[in-house]
């Protein structure tokens, strides 16, 4: 009994005061302790439901449900278990209005873009879920004066360019930013990074951005408020002098840190409103376009030399 509660304790881990992070697989959710109780930001892959309520038990005691759902974005590993644990909890769910299409039904993120290189999970994106889920009955906007209704020390920032109303969180107190996926702290675009968290400050993943000039304009703006600690969706957190530096680097030098060379919406954004998708750059051939142009090219190469062969047999014509 006791190996099993110290191997229950190993799945979440300490950011800062009041702060905790679980990784679900690949992607960070995070618990925050406030003084009428506690907030969940994120809700992992569907696979998180019982890893959530299993590390807010040991938190915070079992039974007892969050104040509120804050949301970073609604991509499918930040609310795949949203929809489970909204039949357990009764509580809002918060996001930014620019997210609200995606989680109400009323539109389909962005194509991913599995043209943008990088690694293996950039190469196998077009296969990750975009489709909207709706909890229209739960979700709300998020105020337009940067506040958080259940974080009243924390302030929201709009850092779009991942996800059109993506958000960042900043407690100002201790210079603590959970910065969702606006940046990341491994190379997520690497099957390698994901699974061994190599440390790594990156920009936002690449197969779903969908304006890159937004992204690098999100960067920018949380270089400069100079944090202690950052959390993000992806890796371990980071903190400290050498963090702040590598933000810095990462924000002046976006283009060639975390721009790709190519992919559909580089020289173009994906055009996005409050009612969702508008219009999309024309796409790119990703990896699984490649590997069946490549192996179309060659089934009709070695039909054409099958049939040159064939006939060279018969007598039409010699090859030469």
């Amino acid at each position: 009994m006791k190996e099993s509660i110290e191997v229950r304790q190993e799945s979440y881990f300490q950011v800062a005061e009041g702060i905790w992070g679980m990784k679900d697989v690949m992607v960070n959710v995070y618990f925050i302790s406030t003084a009428e109780g506690w907030v969940l930001v994120d809700t992992g892959l569907k696979s998180a439901y019982k890893k959530i309520k299993n590390v807010a038990g040991q938190l915070f005691g079992d039974g007892v449900p969050p104040l509120g759902i804050v949301l970073t974005h609604g991509h499918f590993d930040h609310r795949g278990s949203l929809e489970q644990l909204l039949l357990d909890w009764d509580v809002p769910v918060y996001a930014h209005h620019l997210e609200l299409p995606y989680l109400t039904g009323k539109s389909a993120y962005p194509p991913a873009d599995s043209s943008a290189g990088g690694g293996l999970m950039t190469a196998l994106a077009d296969f990750y879920p975009r489709d909207p889920i709706d909890v229209s009955g739960t979700v709300k906007s998020l105020p337009f004066n940067q506040e958080l209704p259940v974080l009243p020390e924390w302030r929201y920032i709009h850092t779009p360019g991942h996800a059109p109303g993506h958000i960042s969180l900043w407690r100002e107190e201790d210079r603590v930013l959970i910065a969702g996926d606006a940046f990341v702290t491994t190379k997520q675009e690497s099957a390698f990074s994901t699974l061994t968290q190599t440390k790594i400050l990156s920009g936002p993943p690449r197969y779903f951005t969908c304006d890159w000039q937004l992204a690098k304009t999100s960067v920018e703006t949380l270089a400069d408020l100079q944090p202690e600690v950052v959390a993000t969706g992806h890796g371990k957190p980071m903190r400290g002098p050498e963090m702040r530096q590598d933000l810095m680097r990462l924000a002046d030098e976006f283009e060639r840190l975390a721009m790709p060379a190519h992919g559909r919406y580089v020289p173009d954004p994906a055009v996005t409103n409050e009612y969702g998708v508008v219009s999309l750059p024309p796409k790119t051939p990703g990896m699984p376009e490649r590997i069946a142009l490549g192996a179309g090219v060659v089934a009709m190469a070695g039909l054409g030399f099958a049939i040159g062969t064939s006939l060279a047999k018969k007598g039409k014509f010699a090859l030469r």
